[in-house]
């Protein structure tokens, strides 16, 4: 299957997007791995005409908003992200007409309408600089109730915040971390930034998943307790096979993230299913939005 699979991209010119939480099998055929925005921004700057995304939803279409000359396949139509669907475009309007004047800094775990709507989007990674390059005292921050807790945390700014949150990260509890620490007394507990934030206070090392990755590769240590989505432990274990890693709870499973198979990839490629398109009127906004963020990295 993974023959047919390499067959079948260098026959449509593809390339295949795997997120760090996806199934090993996945991991092991794609072209790159890693978190949801490095992957998009890597395929645009490639000749590929065709992008595969093994991910959600919200991530295709971000790959379309980035790459609007090239085909973007998303091999299960129904792998969507339950945190992006608890903000629609109607809602986050009748919101902003009841606050102040505010920019709008959105996550981008979320669809392209609702970017649409926002000044400037956010990573788990990069969101305190997002928010302390804005002008503003004030901010509404969507969709990640837990994300905009942490970055207000770290900043003087006023944060409102939208009552959503990512249900893998949310239902990691003290008491679950605790438990991890007993267990394994001798491991750092890594936290995502999408956890609570009575759990981020007994972290000792808040990343994403591609910080996590980097920061297990450069540091010292030689066991961690993982703070995320169970699926990041294989590439963690993959980049560092000299060092141990353990779930902080085998709760912290996101079934959309497991959906994809090898055998949705290779008939999505046959038959060129599953196409993700923002249409124009929602993409240039959108763009505009993610586009923002990433003149910010760049001039870090």
């Amino acid at each position: 299957m993974k023959e047919k699979i390499r067959s079948l991209l260098k026959k449509r010119k593809a390339i295949m997007l795997s997120h760090n939480y996806q199934p090993p099998e996945i991991q092991d055929v794609a072209d790159l791995c890693g978190d949801s925005l490095e992957l998009s921004i890597k395929a645009a700057q490639t000749d590929a005409e065709v992008i595969v995304f093994c991910g959600v939803h919200f991530m295709a279409e971000t790959a379309s908003i980035l790459s609007p000359d090239k085909t973007v396949l998303l091999p299960r139509e129904d792998a969507g992200c339950l945190m992006a669907d608890m903000i629609e475009p109607v809602g986050l309007q009748a919101m902003l007409d009841k606050l102040p004047p505010m920019p709008v800094v959105t996550y981008v775990n979320s669809t392209a309408a609702v970017k649409a709507l926002s000044t400037i989007c956010c990573t788990s990674a990069n969101v305190v600089d997002v928010v302390n390059s804005l002008d503003a005292d004030e901010i509404l921050m969507t969709p990640d109730r837990n994300l905009a807790l942490y970055a207000a945390s770290l900043t003087k700014k006023k944060i409102h915040t939208w009552d959503g949150y990512c249900p893998t990260h949310d239902r990691l509890k003290p008491a679950d971390v605790n438990h991890a620490r007993r267990t394994y007394p001798d491991a750092v507990f890594m936290a995502h930034p999408e956890c609570r934030p009575e759990v981020l206070e007994l972290a000792d090392v808040i990343r994403s998943t591609s910080g996590m990755i980097r920061y297990a590769e450069e540091s010292k240590k030689s066991a961690f307790i993982v703070g995320t989505e169970i699926g990041l432990l294989y590439p963690l274990k993959k980049a560092n096979p000299d060092k141990l890693f353990y779930p902080a709870s085998s709760k912290m499973l996101c079934k959309n993230m497991k959906k994809i198979s090898l055998e949705d990839v290779a008939r999505s490629l046959e038959l060129m299913e599953g196409e993700v398109k923002v249409s124009e009127n929602i993409r240039q906004p959108a763009f505009k939005a993610v586009q923002k963020m990433i003149d910010l990295s760049l001039s870090k």
